[in-house]
């Protein structure tokens, strides 16, 4: 069995993985979703990329978990990549799911398409702490749409704003993803619409992964609310040796 670390997408905390680590556990496999360091309701705005990737390596450290799956959902990817040039070691696979792929030097900002790096800024800009709350008619038609209308906004309400730091923040990595030497896999949600498929996930964030193993789901981008089974069994898929 195997041993998971699921990482959370931005404004998101990891409560709202337990859904689908309970999924995971259900096949034997043991499975841990911290929070980012930035992201819990009563954390500092002012936070990092850098930070938010030692919140994982403490954790990793502190729990001493070693052969790990370790999974990153949207936002999450730019923070398994860091982690995993960091603690290369304690990880057998990296699954970016719907996630970024960032190389050494690229900020979040720099992988998302330019009107979605203006809202970003003028969201930031108006906020008065530097974060980012994502405009509900983004989530629901963005994020959540192939879901119930009143589960969007319960989901909705659990939110928390993000710092904007860890949007614009440069990554610095030793070795890019491609290079990596660990198993990587890529997971795509097929009516995933958080990004303009003009300037989607797959293949464009995908096939900086160098070899990887793909694996295709049906549901967008919060399939974790929506479909936590489905989500933890293309988990499994994606994790497995």
């Amino acid at each position: 069995m195997a041993t998971y670390v699921l990482i959370h997408g931005a404004w998101h905390d990891g409560d709202l993985l337990g859904p689908v680590a309970d999924h995971i556990r259900a096949g034997g496999h043991e499975v841990h979703t911290p929070t980012l360091a930035g992201n819990g309701p009563k954390d500092d705005k002012s936070t990092g990329l850098e930070e938010a990737i030692a919140s994982v390596t403490g954790y990793l450290e502190a729990h001493d978990l070693r052969d790990i799956v370790l999974a990153g959902h949207s936002y999450g990817g730019m923070v398994i990549t860091g982690v995993a040039d960091r603690m290369t070691d304690r990880i057998t696979r990296l699954v970016y799911w719907n996630a970024f792929v960032p190389n050494s030097g690229d900020s979040l900002l720099d992988l998302v398409p330019p009107h979605f790096a203006a809202m970003f800024r003028d969201l930031a800009e108006a906020s008065g702490d530097n974060s980012l709350t994502l405009p509900y008619p983004v989530w629901r038609d963005g994020f959540f749409n192939d879901g119930d209308g009143d589960a969007a906004q319960a989901a909705y309400d659990k939110l928390n704003p993000q710092p904007f730091a860890t949007f614009t923040d440069q990554i610095a990595l030793t070795t890019d993803p491609a290079a990596m030497q660990l198993g990587k896999s890529y997971i795509n949600g097929l009516h995933d619409a958080a990004l303009p498929h003009s300037h989607g996930w797959h293949p464009r964030l995908s096939e900086r992964l160098g070899l990887f193993r793909l694996v295709q789901m049906m549901g967008g981008h919060e399939s974790c609310l929506i479909d936590p089974g489905a989500t933890a069994d293309a988990l499994i898929v994606a994790g497995r040796k």
